[in-house]
């Protein structure tokens, strides 16, 4: 009987691990220093945290290919602390213990004997259903984005008229009332729903779909109380004057929409529909979910180009110009559907006109006037994309840090009900301070002047009539508009900056900011206390108990400086009415410096730039824009990752980079001067084509490996080589099924057992874990298992990838992220198993520790020839 050969060390497998830590940390000294000044707004601040935070997050993300399957393992444990006095790693205990490992998914599925009987059965036919379903997404997630617009629209203006005779009386105390009882009630349900009623207590967003996509399984982030959850929270969240926008929320809806509606399936809800089956594979699952998640950003920014590139740009790992066909159309059909909805209802009232789409509302901040622009344009351009880069930056250090003194703080917190309520106490602490600034600080701006009409109530012939009252205007008085003996229309409306600025929500304070020709609409001293209090309470309100985006803050405090910048030269030069000076324009700097924010903080470049064309129509700025963003981009880079690189470490998300980093003393090492040796797990527990059951099964009891490797002897006189790989999921889905197991009779036959259909052994996570315990237990203790084996070789995947000990850990690496490996296998000259690597071990923090390590015990000749 063949049996499982397991090197005596790894029974222990902690005492072996502690042992090579040790003898690591002799080899070198690895030093990490976290800044202790929080939340200093300053360029100082900025710079003194430069990168430091970066191996402190990185040391959170080792996380284990543990599934939460069996018992015997720890589920609390994501990372790993390595405790010496030469080596300070702050990764803190609380923090380890609240994290959740994450397991990884393969991207392809598993080519067995069983895979290929089941695509025998199914007829060739054209990719017909995946259009089908790419359209169906797209109209799914438009008329989401549809009811998302006009519900935000309807609930803040309906907040507003209710408080119009307090403003117009100037009776700014119940004006403050009434607007915090609203957004109290609205915030109490928002931040409620995410914590008490979502499956994790927390928000999700983009940077989960991100590292899904990358390859990391995430519980419950396409659950069906996800999404009503995230819907809902996204609403009134925005409706409540928090500072925030629907864009995050509305990429991750579109992906949930993406999973379900082609999945046909609900664990939820019990619901599993036979349709489109063949299109339940991981990776169409994944093509998808990046399709979707496309489609939101397309219908909520009305950008379906801007949505197909944002996908490939940030969200989507794995892209082929199929799927950038079929991103495409998903995205066309989500602008079409809710362009079509919005050319008819408002406020779902029917305005008529259906199927006809106006140019302002259908584009989202529409700038009418086109501006000549001129050679001199590009030096306040690349100055704006300075401060886009280091405002970025510093929004994104400052935002990490306040998130890390969230977690530490509510982990501090032992009873889950009194820390989820205290998630929901932040939130409302939020909005209490947001409604205090947007009543209180317009009350200290007098009112001035309008000095150009809107172009709605120009509209309006009659020689005497009043203006339509909007928030902005606040407690002004009402202004009306006469037609002249000369004929030319005039109007004494005013309006109150700070009111236009900060109570007036962010999609139209970002309108007003982009008009053109409105030089001296907004004055310093009104653009820079919005900036300040806009730009922190932005940053607080990311990260709190509700589900928000961050596009819409990005925008707004971008178009802020910017149109400081843009005031500044008006200051210098004038309001200049001739071709050659009408570039200098505060509206055109107001886009550029949204540009460059939003490319500081993101840093996103072909898709951004995209984007603000789609929604502005402003191509003459195309230019400006572009150098903005690259000036942004370059900056911010120089001091910190971007936000959602940022998020994905604090959040323990296994995220590989397209490009593996490590370094050496300050120096990038090349990776092509290393060997997939120096970074394998170099005890593997391998298995035989024919196992027993009840060593199988106490196999999977004591270990909590994802996958195994599958060996045989080609000749019984030679070596047992590498034949494939096999999941642990498999291997539990074909133990529950007794009737496959073989006798010790059937030693010689392989294939006279039944062959168990690819859909029962395929499957996401186990029914019932619970049961599986209870089961292998059984197996590994009842004597009847002990005579019992089971043929593994029609479930193998005889295509699983596997590289030499020997081969570049460049290539090793861009193997495994290019094909979406779980697992991949490493071989000596023999074809003999010697290691495996997971995704685990090639994290970038990961890879420096393990290249530390052999650079220290001089395996190489010298450091000089390993650095770039």
């Amino acid at each position: 009987m063949d049996r499982l050969r397991t090197p005596p060390w790894c029974i222990f497998p902690s005492l072996l691990f502690s042992k090579q830590r040790d003898w690591c940390l002799q080899c070198h000294v690895i030093l990490v220093s976290t800044p202790t000044i929080l939340g200093v707004l300053g360029m100082w601040s900025l710079l003194s945290c430069k990168r430091c935070m970066e191996n402190t997050e990185e040391e959170m993300l080792l996380i284990e290919e543990e599934p939460d399957l069996i018992h015997s393992v720890d589920p609390r444990r994501c990372c790993r602390s390595i405790r010496d006095g030469s080596a300070n790693y702050n990764c803190r205990k609380e923090e380890r213990d609240c994290q959740v490992p994450h397991e990884s998914l393969d991207y392809l599925p598993s080519h067995s004997r069983s895979y290929k009987k089941w695509l025998q059965e199914k007829t060739y036919r054209t990719d017909w259903d995946r259009w089908l379903l790419m359209g169906l997404i797209g109209i799914g997630v438009g008329m989401l984005g549809f009811l998302t617009h006009q519900i935000i629209d309807y609930l803040i203006k309906l907040k507003w008229e209710l408080v119009q005779n307090y403003l117009q009386s100037g009776n700014f105390h119940m004006t403050w009332i009434c607007i915090l009882g609203l957004g109290l009630a609205m915030v109490v349900v928002s931040s409620g729903l995410v914590v008490f009623f979502c499956p994790e207590g927390a928000p999700y967003g983009l940077p989960e779909v991100i590292g899904f996509l990358n390859g990391a399984s995430i519980r419950h982030i396409f659950n069906i109380k996800t999404f009503l959850g995230t819907f809902v929270s996204c609403l009134l969240a925005v409706a409540s004057g928090l500072f925030c926008g629907p864009e995050g929320p509305m990429i991750h809806l579109g992906a949930i929409i993406g999973c379900g509606l082609t999945q046909f399936t609900s664990h939820a809800l019990r619901i599993r529909l036979p349709f489109f089956n063949r299109l339940w594979s991981s990776a169409d699952k994944r093509n998808f979910i990046a399709a979707g998640a496309g489609a939101g950003i397309a219908s909520v920014f009305r950008a379906p180009v801007g949505g197909l590139l944002f996908t490939l740009e940030e969200v989507a790992s794995f892209w082929d110009i199929r799927l950038a066909w079929q991103t495409f159309f998903c995205c066309l059909m989500a602008a079409f559907t809710t362009d079509l909805l919005s050319s008819s209802l408002s406020g779902f009232v029917y305005r008529g006109h259906f199927g006809f789409f106006k140019a302002e509302e259908r584009i989202l901040f529409w700038v009418k006037n086109l501006l000549d622009m001129s050679v001199l344009a590009f030096v306040p351009t690349i100055f704006l994309g300075i401060l886009g880069g280091l405002f970025g930056a510093l929004f994104v250090s400052l935002n990490i840090k306040i998130n890390k003194l969230r977690k530490r703080f509510f982990n501090s917190i032992q009873k889950t009900f009194f820390r989820k309520t205290s998630k929901l106490l932040e939130s409302v602490l939020v909005l209490v301070c947001t409604v205090t600034v947007t009543v209180y600080v317009p009350y200290f701006f007098p009112c001035t002047p309008v000095m150009s009409l809107r172009t709605s109530q120009l509209k309006n012939s009659s020689e005497t009539s009043p203006f339509e009252r909007e928030i902005s205007e606040y407690s002004c008085p009402l202004g009306t508009s006469w037609i002249g003996p000369d004929g030319v229309k005039y109007s004494n409306q005013t309006f109150n900056e700070a009111a236009a600025l900060l109570a007036e929500n962010g999609k139209r304070g970002i309108m007003y900011l982009f008009k053109r020709g409105t030089h001296e609409e907004f004055g310093f001293t009104s653009l820079f206390t919005a900036l300040a209090f806009y730009f922190l309470l932005s940053c607080w309100t990311a990260g709190s108990a509700v589900a928000s985006g961050l596009v819409i803050p990005m925008l707004y405090t971008g178009a802020l400086y910017g149109r400081i910048v843009g005031l500044i030269l008006v200051s210098i030069f004038g309001v200049q009415t001739n071709e050659q000076g009408a570039w200098i324009d505060p509206g055109l700097f107001a886009a550029v410096g949204a540009a460059s924010f939003f490319s500081g903080v993101s840093r996103l470049t072909i898709s951004l730039t995209v984007i603000m064309v789609e929604i502005t129509n402003d191509v003459q700025s195309l230019l400006l824009v572009m150098l903005a963003v690259m000036v942004a981009k370059m900056i911010g880079d120089w001091f910190n990752t971007s936000l959602y690189s940022s998020l994905l470490k604090l959040k323990c998300i296994p995220y590989l980079d397209s490009e593996p980093l490590a370094s050496h003393r300050k120096k990038r090492l090349n990776l092509e001067l290393f060997f997939a040796r120096d970074v394998m797990e170099p005890y593997v527990r391998f298995l035989h084509l024919r196992e027993n059951i009840a060593s199988l099964a106490q196999l999977l009891v004591s270990t909590s490996h994802g996958g195994f490797p599958v060996v045989y002897k080609p000749k019984p006189d030679q070596s047992e080589v590498f034949l494939g790989t096999i999941t642990r999921l498999e291997l539990c889905m074909l133990l529950e099924h007794e009737p496959i197991f073989e006798t010790e009779t059937n030693h010689d036959s392989l294939s006279c057992c039944p062959l168990l259909l690819y859909q029962k052994i395929t499957v996401e996570k186990l029914p019932d874990p619970s049961q599986m315990t209870v089961l292998l237990n059984r197996y590994s203790t009842d004597p009847r298992y002990q005579q019992l084996f089971i043929n593994l070789e029609p479930y193998i995947n005889k295509s699983a990838v596997s590289v030499q000990a020997h081969f570049s850990l460049q290539r090793t690496y861009i193997i495994f992220r290019t094909l979406g490996l779980r697992h991949l296998t490493v071989v000596d000259l023999q074809n003999r198993v010697v290691g495996i690597i997971t995704r685990k071990d090639l994290m970038s923090f990961q890879l420096e520790e393990r290249l530390q390590c052999q650079l220290a015990s001089q395996r190489h000749d010298s450091d000089e020839q390993l650095l770039d």
